[in-house]
C-alpha cells in the first residue's frame, strides 16, 4: 500500500539513506553533523513510520535534533516529505537498518533518548530474533545512550510486553526500570499519539509501556556480576511500569500499512 496515495513526494534534504553513511569500518558516524545546531540535544526514533511523532514533538522541542529511522521506504519518504513540508530543520529521517546502525556506526553516548512505539512484534517464535530489543541491541543502545539516557518503549502486543519485561530484568546491570510519562505532544489519553496508536485504540487494543534508563557505568559493574534474569531494583513486571490502556484485548496486531 502506498501512503502517499499517488502523491508525489519529496524528501528533500531532509531524507537519508544508505548511501549517506560511510563503510562501517570507516569510524564512527556521528548524526549530529547533520543539523545546524549540532550541539542540541539529540534523539533518535526507530520506526519512525508516517513521521506523526517527530513532527508533532519537534515543534515543542525545538532545541533537540531528531533523527527518525525508518526501514520501510515508502514510510521513509512520507515521512521525510511531511518533515519537508513542514521545514522542520530539527528532523532528519534516515532509511536503514536501526541495530546495524547502532551497531557499526553511532558513536558512544550522544543521545539522551531512544524511542520505540510500536515495533512490530514478529510473533512467530521462529521471527523473534527480529526483533529490535535483543540482549545485543540493548548492550548497543546502552553505549549510545548519554548518561541517564531514556530507551522509551510502548507496544499493544502482549507477548511482545513479556519480551521486553524478560530483556530488561536479564540486562538490570544496564538499565533501571521508571514509569512511562507520555510526551507533550500527545492528546489527552494517548501513550505517544503514533498514527498505529491512533488505529489500535479505535480497535480496542490495550497498551503497555516502561522507560529503561542507563545506569552510571560504576553501577553496571557492579552489577555485572550478577546471575541471568535476577532482578535488580524496579522489575520490569513491576505494576509501577505497565499502563495498560482501559480497553479490553481484541486480538493480535496488524502490521499492515495505515
Amino acid at each position: 500500500m502506498d501512503p502517499a496515495r499517488g502523491k508525489i513526494l519529496d524528501v528533500g534534504s531532509f531524507g537519508l539513506n544508505q548511501s549517506h553513511l560511510p563503510a562501517h569500518d570507516a569510524g564512527p558516524f556521528d548524526p549530529r553533523d547533520l543539523f545546524a545546531s549540532p550541539k542540541n540535544l539529540f534523539e533518535l526514533e526507530i520506526g519512525t513510520g508516517k513521521g506523526t511523532f517527530l513532527v508533532q514533538q519537534a515543534v515543542r522541542q525545538p532545541d533537540t535534533n531528531f533523527l527518525g529511522i525508518e526501514w520501510t521506504a515508502e514510510f521513509w519518504r512520507y515521512a521525510a516529505d511531511r518533515v519537508r513540508r513542514r521545514e522542520l530543520s530539527n528532523i532528519r529521517v534516515l532509511h536503514t537498518d536501526a541495530t546495524e546502525l547502532c551497531r557499526y556506526w553511532l558513536p558512544d553516548e550522544i543521545a539522551t533518548v531512544i524511542h520505540l512505539y510500536f515495533s512490530d512484534p514478529w510473533p512467530k517464535t521462529r521471527h523473534n530474533k527480529r526483533r529490535v530489543v535483543q540482549d545485543e541491541t540493548l548492550r548497543h543502545f546502552h553505549r549510545v545512550l548519554k548518561p541517564e539516557g531514556e530507551l522509551r518503549l510502548v507496544t499493544d502486543h502482549v507477548e511482545l510486553w513479556k519480551w521486553y519485561q524478560e530483556h530488561a530484568e536479564r540486562n538490570a546491570n544496564l538499565f533501571h526500570i521508571k514509569p512511562f510519562l507520555s510526551p507533550e505532544s500527545a492528546r489527552e489519553g494517548e501513550m505517544v499519539g503514533t498514527n498505529f496508536e491512533r488505529k489500535f485504540a479505535r480497535e480496542g487494543r490495550p497498551f503497555m509501556a516502561m522507560t529503561l534508563v542507563k545506569r552510571q557505568a560504576p553501577m553496571a559493574a557492579r552489577l555485572s556480576g550478577q546471575s541471568a534474569g535476577k532482578s535488580v531494583g524496579n522489575s520490569a513486571g513491576n505494576s509501577s511500569s505497565i499502563q495498560p490502556n482501559p480497553r479490553s484485548f481484541s486480538r493480535l496486531p496488524d502490521r499492515s500499512p495505515l
